[in-house]
């Protein structure tokens, strides 16, 4: 029997590992880091060793987690006092139970009832924002989805509290990549708990009035939803569930429109035929039906996605010893798998730095040569439940800016991204709008 290799890489600094190259340098740390030892590699950050598993089938392994080899063990090391009992952090039977009560907010039925609620608060939104230079749509962005995520999940436009409630959220998600990890003043930690404590304070005190309620809005549904045994979520679960899908709902989406409208700024003919086909379509607001007509639009997205998922990579935590690729991998080890990296391989995507929208057209889905090439919603048993609401609400967002504005970015301009946490523009994404009609 041939003997397992020992895994390639190295720990980096003492104490802090790697953890300053993934903060300030990711995307030179991890196309070297690959290059240099294989698409099999260890490296420590953040307090953690981790071993990194590249292309379509450590991400299929992983993701299809056959004979749970896999735990979410790992998100509970990296964010668990922030996002606790959160859907992505629940395992076996657990998380097959609380996904199967949340889903019901998530059918094409509410889907529907939602997209009344995202466009009218996009155009309240929209109506509000400036023309000019130097616009940093990316400030504007974040507090418009989270005025989404808090009249369609809450019931409620976000309110005077709405800054605190964007600070707080920011926070709890860029404390996961906190270098010194305790509760001490001035450091992400303690930034993140306390953000934490806001967020179950507000969800706390509407409560009550969601438990007796008959709304649509998602609070109200988990407040009225019942395990197949009769039993409700309890307070604290329902509270747990909503931080958690606020973040993910409203963080995500920023992201994506952000990226989505710097890509269409660096290639106007995109642009413009985006804006083409939504002026065909003879209406301000997008419908349901008009989600699967829009095909440049959805193609538009998914090349944005690739070039810059949300989360760049997902980890887990062995359940017991196993091989892969010709190495042995212990019980307990830490696994990550980088889907910004396999959405970069140029063995599946040709000329894969480039915005290329058209890779996803009928002729050529190059995303169809794996099922497991192209997946910034994750895949498996824990895909992102709210796929198909993020993108139905990026769509009717890009519908009615590319309605509303015309926008811009200075000849050889390039978005810097800052990794601290999810990827978001350094700058905050200054364009140029230009307001039409």
């Amino acid at each position: 029997m041939q003997q397992a290799r020992a895994i390639p890489g190295d720990s980096g600094w003492p104490l802090v590992g790697h953890s300053f190259n993934y903060l300030f340098d990711f995307e030179n740390f991890t196309r070297k880091r690959f290059a240099r030892y294989g698409e099999v590699v260890r490296f420590n950050a953040f307090g953690m060793e981790f071993v990194a598993l590249l292309g379509p089938e450590a991400n299929q392994l992983v993701l299809q987690n056959r004979d749970d080899l896999f735990s979410n063990a790992s998100w509970e090391k990296m964010i668990g006092p922030f996002f606790r009992r959160g859907l992505m952090l629940l395992d076996g039977d657990e998380h097959r139970l609380h996904r199967r009560v949340m889903q019901v907010a998530f059918t094409n039925a509410a889907l529907r009832e939602d997209l009344d609620g995202i466009n009218r608060t996009l155009d309240e939104s929209l109506a509000a924002w400036p023309s000019g230079d130097g616009i940093k749509v990316f400030d504007l962005l974040k507090s418009m989805t989270l005025d989404v995520a808090s009249r369609v999940f809450l019931g409620q436009p976000a309110g005077k509290d709405s800054e605190a409630m964007n600070r707080a959220f920011l926070a709890t998600v860029q404390a996961a990549t906190g270098v010194i990890r305790h509760d001490l003043p001035f450091t992400r930690w303690r930034a993140g708990l306390r953000g934490r404590q806001l967020l179950e304070r507000s969800f706390a005190a509407a409560l009550p009035a969601h438990r007796g309620g008959s709304g649509n809005d998602l609070f109200t549904r988990l407040c009225a939803a019942r395990t197949e045994d009769g039993q409700p979520f309890s307070d604290e679960d329902v509270i747990n569930h909503l931080v958690f899908l606020l973040m993910a709902a409203h963080d995500t989406s920023t992201i994506t429109l952000s990226n989505l409208l710097y890509q269409l700024a660096k290639h106007p003919q995109w642009q413009e035929r985006l804006r083409d086909q939504s002026l065909a379509l003879g209406r301000t607001q997008l419908e349901y039906e008009d989600l699967e007509r829009l095909a440049d639009m959805d193609h538009a997205m998914k090349e944005t996605l690739r070039l810059t998922p949300p989360v760049p990579g997902l980890p887990r935590q062995a359940t017991r010893d196993f091989e892969y690729a010709g190495y042995r991998i212990p019980k307990g080890t830490l696994i990550s798998i980088s889907l910004w990296m396999t959405h970069r391989l140029e063995r599946y995507w040709k000329e894969p730095e480039r915005f290329d929208p058209d890779r996803f057209a009928p002729g050529r889905a190059e995303d169809r040569q794996h099922p497991f090439l192209w997946l910034p919603f994750g895949g498996g048993a824990h895909k992102c439940i709210g796929m198909h609401f993020g993108a139905m609400e990026v769509k009717a967002a890009l519908h009615q800016l590319l309605l509303r504005f015309r926008w811009s970015v200075p000849s050889g301009y390039t978005l810097p991204q800052d990794w601290t946490s999810l990827p978001i523009p350094a700058d905050r994404l200054p364009l140029r709008l230009e307001r039409l009609g």
